[in-house]
């Protein structure tokens, strides 16, 4: 029942029309059953117009099976794509503490399996329970009738399989490309997870992953899979109406050359017409609904709860004058991770704290003092539970957030990078991004073509580099680097904070670097140090 519900939902005028084709079909396999069973009682052979009439249900009957299961098959591959599409803007919008609550692998075991089940379930739908009727009742009757045919039966059936599967090759080679598709989708949620708080700070490489990335990539893989699985419905379709040819065969042919007892013919050419087909149904659908059912109740609950909590909207923070930079200011800011047990939660604050145009501040304090949540407090990441935080005295609302975090530019410890310059514009972007390459050292390594890193296979301190590279281009006004220089070699590390940080200084930017390197903080105008949540020392 739920999912007829879902199916209702998705498209009435699509359910309407596979169901009209599935009882178009019943009523052509009722008469062509009649016809049958006419011919086997008649004492002399049909005349030319019986025939005509069953060869013309014979033809009819495989062409409206086969328009039930292509718009079986598009509307599936459409219900597949609006899932990915409407799931994926889901998580684009919801804050960053609800999906990392919900685990990325909870939500890429949504975007690709539990969507895929979903959709082996809708294209198997329609006529699985008449099916399993049909193929218990008909093997019963046909095992009753002669054991020693039934038997015989089976190794035809085996014999049908392998001819089955040599004629959906074709529908395997498409498949492939369907794979690759699926790949890069894999590629793309990776990104939409892991680079959720990259993306928040970017309005443009969002948008820019969504429209470039996702939506391409999922239209495509919808092209292959109406592409494959119509190969593979035609394919069944052909091999259905050589078997009625087969039968037609038997009826009008055979019966002329041999006497034939007839309820012999009669009891087996009604059990093959009606038992391959649905054991075909059977075998393939049934190991696939118990995944369905469990599918559709993870789906409906992560974008139920997706749905529940308050996104990102589009409201606009004041602009800041030509030429000058934010203030940021926290005031009374508190956040508590909560845990099962309320003895362990964890509280920062209150956090008394501003930040200047053209200041380099330093975070510093021992594992688990809150600096990684100061962070994300700062860059508008999480909302604080109380006080409140202000951009050049005006508060930042749930509103404005997302607004206000355009104005961040991070490298995060748990940074994901992505391997083109998604949102960045300009006509002249590779020629500054090549010219960042060779500061970083990075040039002789990778290349970038349109935008488009050459490669990101490099080791963690060479791909923290490339995030750095993407933050400059960003051109934020605030900059915010999390234990940045901890994979860097000690050459590179003095480079980072005697030439890279003075040198966003220079430029008016507010720069703030959670660093354990004591050695440096003679480059810091404050150096800011957390214990166990508290403001020690600003």
């Amino acid at each position: 029942m739920k999912l007829l519900l879902f199916l209702l939902g998705s498209s009435r005028k699509m359910v309407f029309l596979i169901t009209l084709a599935g009882l178009l079909g019943g009523v052509f396999s009722t008469a062509l059953i009649a016809l049958i069973n006419r011919a086997l009682s008649a004492a002399e052979p049909m005349s030319s117009a019986f025939i005509a009439g069953f060869a013309a249900i014979v033809v009819a009957r495989p062409l409206i099976n086969a328009s039930a299961q292509l718009l079986i098959v598009r509307f599936s591959q459409q219900v597949i794509a609006e899932l990915r599409i409407n799931l994926s803007r889901r998580i684009l919008m919801a804050p960053l503490r609800h999906l990392e609550s919900a685990g990325a692998a909870n939500l890429m075991g949504v975007l690709i399996h539990d969507v895929q089940a979903i959709t082996n379930g809708l294209v198997n739908l329609p006529g699985v329970a008449v099916n399993v009727a049909i193929v218990l009742g008909c093997a019963g009757y046909l095992a009753w009738l002669s054991l020693d045919a039934f038997v015989a039966l089976l190794g035809v059936i085996a014999l049908g399989v392998l001819g089955y599967r040599l004629l959906t090759a074709h529908a395997y080679r498409v498949f492939k490309h369907v794979r690759d598709d699926e790949a890069k989708l894999f590629e793309h949620f990776r990104a939409l997870t892991e680079g959720t708080k990259e993306l928040k700070l970017h309005r443009e490489r969002r948008e820019g992953l969504f429209d470039e990335n996702l939506q391409p990539t999922v239209d495509s893989a919808r092209r292959y899979g109406v592409t494959a699985s119509g190969s593979y419905v035609l394919a069944n379709n052909l091999v259905q109406l050589l078997f009625y040819v087969l039968i037609g065969l038997a009826l009008f042919a055979f019966p002329r050359f041999q006497d034939v007892a007839p309820h012999v013919v009669t009891g087996y050419v009604i059990g093959l017409l009606y038992l391959i087909r649905p054991l075909e149904v059977v075998m393939d659908t049934l190991p696939h609904f118990a995944r369905t059912m469990a599918a559709l109740h993870k789906t409906e609950e992560l974008n139920l709860s997706l749905a529940s909590v308050q996104g990102d909207t589009s409201a606009r923070m004041p602009a800041c004058p030509p030429g000058a930079a934010d203030r940021v200011e926290l005031a009374d800011v508190n956040y508590t991770y909560r845990s099962e047990n309320s003895q362990h939660d964890f509280t920062l604050g209150p956090i008394h704290l501003s930040f200047e145009p053209g200041e380099l501040v330093f975070v510093t304090g021992g594992n688990g003092s809150g600096k990684s949540t100061l962070a994300k407090l700062v860059t508008g990441l999480y909302p604080p539970d109380s006080g409140e935080i202000r951009v050049n005295g005006t508060r930042v609302t749930e509103a404005t957030r997302d607004d206000y975090r355009q104005r961040f530019a991070a490298v995060f410890s748990d940074f994901y990078l992505f391997d083109s310059l998604l949102g960045a514009r300009g006509s002249d972007l590779d020629a500054r991004a090549l010219a960042y390459l060779k500061q970083l050292e990075l040039d002789d390594k990778v290349d970038i073509r349109d935008g488009v890193f050459s490669t990101t296979r490099l080791s963690q301190g060479q791909r923290k580099r490339l995030a750095l590279l993407t933050a400059y281009l960003e051109d934020r006004p605030f900059y915010l680097f999390d234990e940045w220089a901890a994979d860097q070699d000690p050459e590179f590390r003095e480079v980072f904070y005697s030439t890279l940080l003075p040198e966003l200084k220079s430029r008016n930017k507010t720069v703030v670097v959670i660093s354990h390197d004591d050695r440096y903080y003679h480059v810091a105008d404050r150096v800011v140090r957390l214990d166990y949540g508290q403001l020690v020392a600003a």
